[in-house]
């Protein structure tokens, strides 16, 4: 690759398409779906060859621990991991990181990806990129548009003047974007062979994206701007300021790459947005009648059929299935017409207009020190199990509503109550009377995994004062 590369990995959705699997706490691009790594390790992977730089990460504060941590277990190397104080849609994300990286290198060529996409076919990509940054480094407006396989309307199009000659990718220009369309509409689109699905994907160097900033949104860009000029370093992360929030909400797509002439560079690549669990099923490896299993999923005289569970304990079996999407975990479970999983998103909204945790809330709850889930859970107690990652800490801490015990099951353990301090090994335990100071460490070299036994008048995360923490929550 003779251009060098600065990937701007956009990571801080929480979509519920893929619901029970995929929530506003734990979103898609977290969760493995095919094999051990999350859709964001390998989108991060995807951009670690030779010509990339490290990525630049644009995520929120409730996602910046989850980031950083998977991108620890890729040992990637170093990584800027900026955090937008709130949600405001790709064209001010964008700008962020166009504004952050024009500092570091004016000529930079920016790729931007989603975190949650797959691509089967890492070669056919690669070739791409490379035709693109071409055209980048030329002043284009370069999107990544994918050759249709099917009449979709759960994606967006780009219309081309004339059909793509061949296989071979080109820099070609486009008319325009157009909307998801219905199903009659997508029929016509792909078979008159001049329309792509739009990735989402761009390229462009941070000179050519400014200026166009300046000419066609400058209001998101002088937001912008000031956010970044007063953020500051938090941690291993940039934290914008407060300003960002008076940003437009506005797409990239409607901000900027409608108002300049842009190329599109075909992809046949095997990508796959992951928008519903029937492009799941799409993508997942099938037996001759159809059927997708996951590896606690027994099918039995099934076809077009995905059964997927999530955890050792939930074993999930269908019997006679046809076209059906059913997804167990141990607080909900999702049975759904593979042509209805559209609808996934009416159902995550009815859970939680009935206060239902499990619209939101993901079972095992992450956080900078391990994660947590609760076992059981009772008017007056709660039972958690807790697992501290090696040299990790909980903030010092009391409580105004409840008292803990915990028993260590795994590792060791230095807990502090008031002035005591002490190292606890496995089947040992120690009692935290309601309003005590208090911190729990793991200084071994394993995972510690204890108990905890909740009692109070009320048990909620909120109840937590924290007067000391090395990750900056206090």
């Amino acid at each position: 690759m003779a251009h060098k590369l600065y990937p701007v990995i956009l990571c801080g959705g929480s979509g519920t398409r893929l619901w029970p699997m995929s929530r506003k706490s734990y979103p898609k691009q977290f969760v493995s779906m095919f094999g051990k790594e999350s859709l964001l390790q390998s989108t991060v992977r995807r951009f670690a060859g030779a010509g990339f730089e490290p990525p630049l990460m644009l995520s929120n504060n409730a996602f910046r621990f989850l980031v950083g941590d998977q991108l620890a277990q890729l040992d990637a190397g170093p990584s800027k991991i900026v955090i937008e104080p709130s949600m405001r849609n790709t064209a001010p994300a964008i700008a962020a990181a166009a504004v952050i990286l024009a500092k570091q290198d004016p000529d930079a060529l920016i790729l931007v990806a989603p975190s949650d996409h797959v691509i089967e076919d890492e070669a056919a990509f690669q070739t791409a990129v490379n035709v693109a940054a071409d055209a980048a480094a030329k002043g284009a407006f370069v999107t990544f548009g994918i050759r249709p396989t099917r009449p979709e309307t759960g994606f967006g199009y780009i219309e081309l003047d004339a059909a793509p000659d061949g296989n071979v990718p080109t820099a070609l220009p486009f008319e325009k974007f157009v909307e998801k369309p219905d199903e009659k509409a997508a029929e016509k689109m792909v078979a008159s062979g001049r329309y792509l699905w739009n990735s989402g994907m761009f390229m462009f160097s941070a000179n050519a994206v400014l200026a166009a900033f300046e000419k066609h949104a400058p209001a998101v860009l002088d937001v912008v701007k000031l956010a970044v000029k007063n953020g500051a370093e938090d941690l291993d992360f940039f934290r914008m300021s407060p300003d960002y929030d008076r940003a437009d909400n506005i797409s990239f797509d409607y901000a900027i790459m409608e108002n300049v002439s842009g190329v599109t560079v075909p992809l046949d690549s095997g990508w796959n947005d992951l928008g519903s669990w029937k492009t799941v099923w799409q993508e997942a490896d099938k037996d001759d009648d159809g059927v997708a299993l996951g590896d606690t999923a027994t099918a039995i005289d099934c076809e077009n059929t995905l059964l997927q569970s999530r955890g050792d304990q939930v074993q999930i079996v269908g019997i006679g299935l046809k076209n059906i999407v059913a997804i167990a975990m141990r607080d909900a479970v999702l049975v759904a017409d593979m042509d209805q999983v559209q609808s996934v998103k009416q159902a995550v909204e009815h859970l939680k207009s009935i206060n239902a945790p499990q619209a939101e809330e993901f079972p095992k709850c992450h956080r900078p020190w391990g994660w947590y889930e609760t076992l059981a859970l009772g008017d007056r107690f709660q039972v958690k199990n807790i697992m501290v990652k090696p040299g990790a800490q909980l903030s010092l801490q009391s409580h105004v509503h409840r008292s803990e015990h915990w028993v260590v099951v795994a590792g060791t353990a230095n807990v502090t109550v008031d002035d005591r301090v002490d190292l606890l090994t496995e089947n040992q335990s120690v009692y935290i009377p309601l309003g005590a100071v208090h911190r729990l460490e793991n200084p071994g070299k394993v995972d510690l995994h204890l108990i905890e036994v909740q009692t109070g008048s009320y048990l909620g995360e909120d109840d937590i004062i924290r007067y000391e923490d090395i990750y900056a929550r206090v």
